[in-house]
């Protein structure tokens, strides 16, 4: 009896250990990291999600007009991978503590250069690199705090705060303009020149279409059978006022999706630019 009870603690002992190897009691304020696309680089976000757990939070939990850490435990850390305007104040790409000073009708968002703080700790005011103003916005409740990274476009997005009833929106604007036109003028003289990229570039912006109808052209004779190029290359043609071209090309592109997946879509495109005037 005393062989199978020492066998059996030997067992515990080797099934707790190899457990606990694996195991991790749930966090109250979990960490989360998202990385996201953006503009000609990315965003980078890394925080700790406390929830209100039946507490009131603003006003109470987390005070009005005192600096707030933005989520829970280390400082809440927002990396740029280029230059941006952040609610209208220009940022070099780098990393940022992300502060706030919470208020019944706006908050101060503060980026801070000081980025191995835990929470407050560390702070230090004469490293904000931006303070900037924002109105509240209401919500219907958000039991964990949450940033989200929305209404993304090629150039802009909108950094938001959630929590509870209240809502905090931060636009975020990247003028990659330049930095795009001096790639493109650069790589269209290389071995391997974007032309597609180009051509929807040029499109989107509204410039040198012809020339963007020209790499058009080049990038569907690489690749016959891409039919989305012709649906594309008829976009710009209708630009340039030439119609009854355009309606060929999105013609073409929707006789070569007929039986995939894609054919519906491209039908509809066809029929929509048949009907404008």
């Amino acid at each position: 009896m005393k062989k199978v009870t020492t066998l059996f603690t030997a067992a515990l002992l080797i099934s707790s250990l190899s457990f606990g190897q694996d195991f991790k009691m749930p966090a109250l304020s979990p960490t989360t990291s998202i990385t996201q696309e953006f503009s000609t680089s990315k965003i980078e976000l890394s925080y700790s999600r406390p929830s209100m757990r039946g507490r009131a939070v603003f006003g109470k939990l987390i005070p009005y007009d005192k600096e707030w850490r933005t989520g829970a435990n280390a400082n809440t850390k927002i990396t740029f991978g280029e230059e941006v305007v952040f609610g209208g104040k220009t940022i070099p790409a780098g990393s940022y503590s992300l502060y706030t000073i919470p208020g019944k009708s706006s908050w101060d968002i503060i980026l801070n250069s000081g980025t191995e703080n835990w929470g407050m700790t560390g702070y230090d005011k004469s490293k904000n690199v931006a303070d900037i103003q924002v109105k509240k916005q209401k919500t219907s409740n958000v039991e964990t705090f949450t940033i989200s990274l929305d209404n993304m476009t090629k150039n802009s997005c909108d950094l938001v705060l959630s929590w509870e009833k209240t809502k905090i929106v931060i636009p975020i604007v990247a003028n990659n303009d330049k930095l795009i036109q001096a790639y493109l003028d650069k790589e269209l003289k290389s071995s391997k020149p974007p032309y597609l990229a180009a051509s929807r570039y040029y499109f989107e912006k509204g410039i040198k279409l012809e020339e963007a109808l020209k790499y058009a052209d080049i990038a569907l004779k690489q690749d016959p059978k891409a039919f989305y190029i012709n649906s594309h290359k008829a976009e710009i043609l209708y630009k340039l006022g030439r119609k009854d071209e355009a309606i060929k090309a999105a013609q073409i592109a929707a006789d070569a999706t007929k039986g995939t997946p894609y054919e519906a879509e491209y039908l509809n495109n066809l029929k929509t630019l048949q009907k404008r005037k």
